[in-house]
């Protein structure tokens, strides 16, 4: 039904409730004009007179009084859907569908799902991560993360935090094959490589040379599409793998790894949050939305800044001398 039909419908049983047009177009928020053209149009598109009018009083016709009793059951189911779509729309309850890439984001996401669900016990998250780009709009995403931009148009992107690529071994590989000192070195090291769920290819390492990054091919010794299952594999001392920030930072922390070449960490890729407009959005989601962002935006736990990883390596690099 046109929304103007709708509002004609609407004028005509507000009038018959209250016995006055001039009433009713007060009730509706509308010009005593505006609600006899509203009487008018609804009247021409049933063909029969719905009124009878005069200067004091307005009664229902015999057709008219059919069409009220016919209209109104609707009318009321129509506005309690709308009374319910505002109220839910203030609430903090209700389903949250949030998409992100797996292979990186998983151990990112958990602290804010965990903490948003403790705060909001009525919301039923709905999560879906996924290496390939789906359709933001097609799959009903409330809350998306990328990283890099999302293509979609008409999507906000908010940027969280930039994702390094860093070189990692284990001290157990270093102390039985010894470190790369360059990138054409990694020629005779074994190496991790991670293929792509989206695509199915096996990516190259991204490596920064001067200020550019550069695709580095290396000989694969592992393979790899998931990160968990590679990680492990740096931090056995089976490979040296080129790790994000996300799964690399806490093991260089804590010494569990090494990074190394790091002149070459590839660092211009960023999260980012991405959403439809705040005005249509239901609390539930800019509530998420809002955590989110004051989490992740530049958190610490999950970038290492220059100084550390120059003096994770020089600890590295003098404990595999010493030994």
């Amino acid at each position: 039904m046109p929304i103007n039909e709708l509002r004609s419908i609407a004028t005509f049983a507000k009038a018959a409730e209250l016995g006055s047009l001039r009433q009713a177009a007060a009730a509706q928020g509308m010009t005593p004009q505006a609600a006899s053209q509203a009487l008018a149009q609804l009247e021409r598109y049933l063909g029969v007179r719905l009124f009878h009018r005069t200067t004091r009083s307005l009664s229902l016709t015999d057709e008219g009084r059919q069409f009220l009793e016919g209209a109104q059951p609707a009318l009321i189911g129509m506005q309690r859907a709308l009374l319910m779509a505002r109220q839910s729309k203030d609430e903090i309850a209700g389903p949250l569908r949030i998409v992100g890439p797996h292979s990186v984001f998983a151990p990112v996401l958990w602290p804010v799902l965990d903490e948003f669900c403790r705060l909001y016990p009525e919301v039923q998250p709905d999560v879906q991560l996924d290496d390939r780009i789906g359709n933001w709009v097609e799959d009903r995403v409330d809350v998306g993360f990328r990283i890099g931009r999302s293509p979609a148009e008409g999507v906000i992107a908010r940027k969280l935090f930039p994702l390094q690529l860093i070189i990692c071994a284990a001290p157990a590989y270093l102390a039985a094959h010894g470190a790369p000192d360059s990138l054409h070195a990694l020629a005779v090291h074994r190496c991790s490589v991670f293929r792509s769920s989206a695509t199915g290819k096996v990516l190259p390492w991204y490596v920064k040379v001067e200020d550019s990054i550069v695709q580095h091919e290396v000989v694969p010794a592992l393979c790899f599409n998931d990160e968990v299952l590679e990680t492990e594999a740096v931090l056995a001392g089976h490979v040296l793998g080129l790790l994000t920030s996300v799964a690399a930072a806490p093991h260089i922390r804590s010494g569990r790894l090494v990074p190394l070449l790091v002149d070459h960490v590839a660092d211009q890729s960023s999260t980012f949050v991405y959403y439809g407009s705040r005005a249509e959005q239901p609390r539930r989601v800019r509530a998420f939305i809002d955590l989110a962002v004051q989490r992740l935006t530049d958190n610490p736990d999950y970038v290492l800044t220059a100084k550390e990883l120059r003096g994770a390596q020089a600890k590295g690099r003098k404990a595999f001398e010493r030994g």
